[in-house]
């Protein structure tokens, strides 16, 4: 009888994919910070990433992530094989027509590469919501599910027919002789969204950046009241995370720093502004005492922050823990003032780390 102790198993594949809201650092214009998360988008390209999506965020001094289809674009005409997209478009400040067209001729440009990821929140203000909304074709919240069939009906090559009262139908087309469509997600971090996609039968993701709260209950619902759809047969999701890699823990904690203090900030409702350098909030350490510190560790706790193979494998164990292959980080990485004002030192370096410790592992 043989008695050699088997192989260990190799641990389950892990695929990632980027989440990018452009954060502007002081001192940044809206065009360096566009060209930094543009150097992002080539690094995930080039290093093998599933999929890089941009947030819709208004009227936000450190959120240059205001227009997902058009950073999209850009996105597009410099990468080859990573998927593109939207996490996500605010669908309520939106006309779903304009919506979908925007989306078939993203698609258009980069065929079998377009996501479209739809959400319910305004992504900002209500003063911002309100301008955003003022043609009100689709203020009504209420109305987001017939919305969200809508788009789903108008990118399709058939299109969407309209009917009249008085008979007859209109036809409309997202745009006019479409070969493939973009993928459409849903996005939410509340259990509103995650039956809607299980009813749609759309893939689904839950937003555990925002705020991670209700994850395990989000995930059960929608697996479990899933309906299956022409598009997808069985329910598909994966999980967004925070996350910064540097070479030590040192580099790590200090980069987090102003991304921690920004939140901070919104949880105390304090003035929003630019992010800061490393320096600034490490010189700023005593402005967020009490609660707003109580803020800042409640979020460090959620956020994956270390060293390669610390953080490669608390993510690992993240997906395995709720059932996904991917990941979609959002690279917190703060910068120092010596950094260019065009790039993403630390944002880059998160990546690259990341994707060269799961490779090797």
């Amino acid at each position: 009888m043989s008695t050699a102790t088997p192989a260990p198993s190799s641990p389950p594949a892990l695929s990632l994919s980027v989440l990018d809201l452009v954060p502007v650092r002081t001192g940044q214009t809206s065009a360096q910070a566009v060209a930094a998360s543009l150097s992002v988008v080539d690094a995930a390209d080039r290093l093998g990433f599933r999929r890089y999506w941009f947030a819709e965020h208004h009227n936000m001094p450190a959120v240059a992530s205001t227009t997902p289809p058009v950073l999209a674009a850009a996105a597009a005409a410099r990468t080859s094989r990573i998927r593109l997209g939207s996490g996500g478009v605010m669908l309520p400040n939106h006309s779903p027509l304009v919506v979908a067209e925007q989306f078939a001729a993203l698609e258009a440009l980069a065929p079998g590469r377009i996501d479209l990821g739809i959400g319910r929140a305004p992504g900002s203000d209500p003063v911002i919501t309100q301008l955003l909304r003022q043609s009100g074709t689709t203020s009504d919240v209420e109305r987001f599910p017939d919305h969200v069939r809508d788009i789903m009906r108008l990118v399709a090559p058939d299109g969407a027919a309209l009917r009249f009262t008085s008979g007859g139908t209109y036809d409309v087309h997202a745009t006019p002789a479409a070969t493939s469509t973009p993928e459409v997600w849903l996005l939410g971090s509340s259990d509103y969204s995650a039956q809607l996609a299980a009813a749609l039968g759309l893939p689904y993701v839950f937003a555990n950046h925002f705020s991670g709260e209700g994850l395990e209950r989000a995930l059960e619902l929608y697996r479990t009241t899933f309906q299956p759809s022409e598009t997808l047969d069985a329910p598909r999701t994966f999980l967004t995370a925070n996350v910064l890699v540097a070479p030590t823990q040192e580099e790590a904690d200090a980069r987090a720093l102003p991304n921690l203090r920004m939140t901070a900030r919104l949880r105390t409702n304090r003035p929003l502004i630019p992010l800061e350098t490393v320096e600034t909030s490490i010189a700023g350490a005593a402005e967020f005492a009490g609660l707003g510190e109580s803020f800042m560790a409640s979020a460090r706790a959620k956020w994956f922050v270390g060293t390669p193979a610390a953080v490669a494998s608390d993510l690992r164990a993240f997906a395995e823990r709720h059932g996904v292959d991917e990941v979609m980080i959002s690279p917190i990485a703060g910068s120092y003032e010596d950094e260019p004002m065009d790039a993403a030192p630390g944002r880059l370096q998160t990546l690259e780390l990341l994707a060269a410790e799961l490779s090797g592992s």
